[in-house]
């Protein structure tokens, strides 16, 4: 028999339960693929026959550090700042854009360990361009963008002026490059950096105050540069109560290109200087997002009138003379911010729902979509990946809750006859925020062994429009817990999961969704709460960072009026009522969730009788980076599950639970 008749001999399919499939993605594979690419940008070659491409990359196991990549017209990528360097800042503790081209040869960009804006010129090692602050990242730089004349980077600084989280001072600076430093303005408590007119006469930016998050009200603001680069005062061309602009650029001296939401759905406007406004396309979708960092961009002008947009995660042209928005004819990947754009080609990341996260290049003149960014080696047998299907479901107060079903997926594997999978139900974090429906290496780690995941866009979820965000109003806690309990109980209903067997997981607001869940509803099993919110009174009153120090005003509720409902739905107040064992995993540096809210509620259950484990990581801040920290944590879940579930996985350590 010769090697082709070997090839197709049919694969053998070992009868084995849910949850004890033999995978061939390993955790460390799973983990290697924990952080892809960010940040893509395009740079016009300097002699006019191409175009620079740049991005960042997290490098999971190089410590989670964030590097830098560039790649002329037709070569092969190139890593441009080597370890230690680490392309990363904390401004609002998400970070901000953190790099920007200035030619051919030249970029600044921000580094994590100091936080100082440094200057790199290619072949050369970084200057510094911003003092050492006097206390360790007392000063903090973030998106940075680069103004007319190149002699120097406009952006946003954060002055830390006290020992609390909210001891904070921003405002906008310009850095030169020969080291200078000097304030622009400091118009509000948070804002983006300011965008320079073509002129150089007028500087643009937006805004916003507490208790209003990004999403909830900003202001465009537009102000006059004097001879001497100083801005003056500043008047507000669009934005307010109920409205948020999340990204303007200018259009020409006397116009800017905004999107923002005054009929509750973010479009694209052309907006005079004197405040006259035009939505260019009127659209019930959304062309723009939750600015959680500084920087993003959902569209990107093509001249002519038109412009590459991002219409609820697909490409599109947006036509202004024609008022149209049309999807390209590319492969079907879901897009992600920021876009960038030069003539007719569009660069952007995506992601399909069997390929992770890539660079890709949009040629419009001849319709080529080129992937620029190879992903590492490991998870790219689609054998073995799941093929997610987007459902909806409806919630108990009849609202429809989109989600996406990951069903176990292992072709080596099938499980006995009349045996129903168990089931996790993913959150996601934000809680504004949202889930794409594309590869997800953890959700495949999972798969691959027999476990199905369904992923919920619950109420307060982004990209179905201001309604549905703001169904979480003061519902925090609610919402959230019921749509997803509704989609796992519905899943049970109809045969496809085993109603016994449902488990829950999330990071951050996600985690929070976890244990509220577990501590309210008697829906799951047991849950894995990632870096969870579980205090909220604690929370709100001096545990969590500026940036969101105020966000409970609007989804839970106003203190001190509302301090019983704060206590009612914190699951650090509601031990006793937890339906099942909790896994908690806390990195040690984390500013957003610390880890003292996970620290007393573990002592909390301590004691009960109720099956726990604690898992804390050094080094790690809000959302793990390393790839040894993810492949540890991947492994502690999977076993966790095996023991409460019913199940014994292979070839994972047994996790230790406490009592």
């Amino acid at each position: 028999m010769d090697c082709h008749s070997l090839a197709t001999l049919p694969r053998v399919v070992t009868i084995s339960p849910y949850g004890t499939w033999a995978s061939p993605i390993s955790s460390a594979e799973a983990a290697a693929v924990a952080s892809g690419p960010q940040w893509a940008g395009l740079h016009p070659d300097s002699s006019g026959s191409g175009e620079h491409l740049w991005w960042a990359e997290g490098q999971p196991t190089e410590g989670g550090r964030v590097a830098l990549f560039r790649r002329f017209s037709g070569e092969a990528p190139v890593r441009l700042l080597s370890a230690p360097w680490n392309v990363r800042n904390r401004v609002h503790e998400y970070g901000g854009r953190p790099y920007v081209v200035l030619d051919d040869s030249r970029v600044v960009f921000t580094n994590w360990d100091d936080q100082r804006v440094y200057l790199l010129e290619i072949g050369s090692e970084p200057v510094a361009l911003t003092p050492e602050p006097e206390t360790r990242h007392g000063l903090r730089f973030g998106d940075l963008v680069a103004p007319p004349g190149g002699t120097e980077v406009w952006c946003v600084r954060e002055e830390i002026t006290g020992p609390g989280p909210t001891d904070v001072r921003r405002s906008l600076v310009a850095i030169g490059l020969d080291g200078s430093l000097r304030e622009l303005c400091a118009s509000h408590r948070f804002m983006t950096a300011p965008q320079s007119s073509p002129d150089g006469a007028h500087v643009a930016w937006i805004g916003w105050n507490h208790p209003d998050m990004p999403w909830d009200a900003t202001e465009l603001c537009v102000a006059p540069v004097g001879p001497d680069g100083s801005v003056g005062e500043h008047r507000v061309l669009a934005g307010g109560p109920g409205e948020a602009v999340c990204q303007v650029e200018w259009a020409d001296n006397r116009s800017v290109y905004a999107v923002t939401d005054p009929d509750g759905w973010w479009n694209l406007f052309r907006i005079d200087l004197d405040g006259t406004a035009r939505n260019l396309a009127p659209i019930e979708d959304e062309l723009g997002g939750p600015l959680w960092k500084l920087g993003a961009r959902w569209f990107a002008p093509l001249g002519d009138g038109r412009h590459a947009v991002l219409r609820g995660g697909t490409l599109a042209v947006l036509d202004e003379n024609a008022g149209t928005v049309t999807d390209l004819d590319v492969p079907s990947l879901s897009w992600s911010s920021p876009l960038a754009a030069s003539g007719s080609v569009v660069v952007g990341i995506a992601s399909g729902s069997t390929s992770h996260g890539a660079v890709y290049r949009v040629d419009l003149k001849n319709g080529e979509c080129d992937q620029v960014t190879v992903p590492p080696a490991g998870l790219d047998d689609p054998a073995w990946l799941p093929v997610p299907e987007a459902r909806v479901f409806t919630g108990p107060d009849g609202e429809r809750i989109p989600a996406y079903v990951y069903p176990p997926t292992n072709p080596d594997f099938a499980a006995p006859e009349g045996e129903l999978p168990p089931y996790v139900v993913h959150v996601h974090g934000g809680p504004t925020g949202r889930i794409s429906g594309t590869l997800d290496n953890e959700f495949t780690y999972f798969t691959s062994r027999g476990i199905g995941v369904v992923a919920v866009n619950y109420g307060g979820s982004t990209g179905y429009g201001r309604a549905f965000r703001e169904r979480l109003r003061e519902q925090w806690g609610v919402v959230d817990v019921q749509d997803c309990a509704a989609v796992a109980t519905a899943l049970a209903e109809e045969g496809t999961a085993d109603p016994d067997r449902l488990a829950i997981r999330g990071g951050s607001a996600g985690g929070w969704t976890t244990a509220a869940s577990l501590t309210s509803v008697k829906v799951y099993r047991c849950g894995a709460a990632y870096y969870p919110i579980l205090d909220l009174l604690g929370w709100a009153s001096g545990e969590t960072h500026d940036f969101e120090s105020r966000y409970l005003d609007s989804i839970v509720g106003k203190l001190p009026d509302t301090e019983r409902r704060y206590l009612d739905r914190s699951p650090s107040t509601r031990v006793d009522q937890l339906a099942g064992p909790i896994l908690m995993l806390q990195g040690l540096e984390d500013e957003i969730c610390p880890p003292v809210q996970c620290e007393r509620f573990a002592s909390q259950l301590a004691g009960t009788g109720v099956e726990h484990a604690h898992l804390t990581f050094e080094g790690e801040q809000h959302g793990f980076r390393k790839a040894e920290t993810v492949a540890v944590s991947l492994e502690a879940e999977l076993s966790f599950y095996g023991q409460v579930l019913g199940f014994v996985p292979v070839g994972v350590p047994t996790l230790e639970l406490s009592r």
